[in-house]
Formats: structure tokens, C-alpha cells, sequence
């Protein structure tokens, strides 16, 4: 499952949870500016939710490509990937 993070046009970053794979969700593409915007059009054009969070978002650009995030941010994404499934039906 993947989600993106955003504030309004400023700032994207990208997640990737595998819930087969052990670990936390991993920052897979961060950017601002075109490269943010960027990021926002390839989600919406796959279908991967979006939510806009700039205070996490912030935190979460911090992270390197390809990182596990922070276990101080485990509570703010898990509640990022809970309105994703809950968008995909896979929750209620």
C-alpha cells in the first residue's frame, strides 16, 4: 500500500507499507516545489491517496529515501494509512 503526504503545493512525500514485509512504512519519494508537485500528479494519476499534513509532511522529508520512518512518527502515519484503508474499503 502506498499514501502520499502533502501540504498544499509546497512539499510531497511519498510512503510504501508492505504489510507481508516486517518494518515500518518506508519514505519512498520526497520533494518540493516542482518535484513535490510532481509527486502529487503521479499519485492521483495511480489512484494513491493523498493526504495533506503539512507538520507531518515536515517531519517525514527529513527521512532518507528508502528509511524506515521514525518511531516517533509511528502514530501520526498510522493514523495516515488508517483513512487510506478506510478510503479503499478495506476497512470500515
Amino acid at each position: 500500500m502506498s499514501t502520499t503526504v502533502t501540504p498544499p503545493r509546497s512539499l510531497a512525500v511519498a510512503l510504501h507499507y508492505d504489510r507481508d514485509r516486517k518494518g515500518a512504512p518506508r519514505v519512498v519519494a520526497k520533494g518540493k516545489g516542482a518535484i513535490g508537485e510532481k509527486i502529487v500528479e503521479l499519485a492521483k494519476a495511480n489512484n494513491i491517496p493523498i493526504e495533506e499534513n503539512e507538520v507531518l509532511a515536515g517531519a517525514l522529508s527529513n527521512v532518507e529515501l528508502g528509511d524506515e520512518i521514525p518511531e516517533e512518527l509511528y502514530k501520526a502515519v498510522a493514523e495516515v494509512l488508517i483513512f487510506v484503508l478506510r478510503l479503499s474499503g478495506k476497512i470500515k
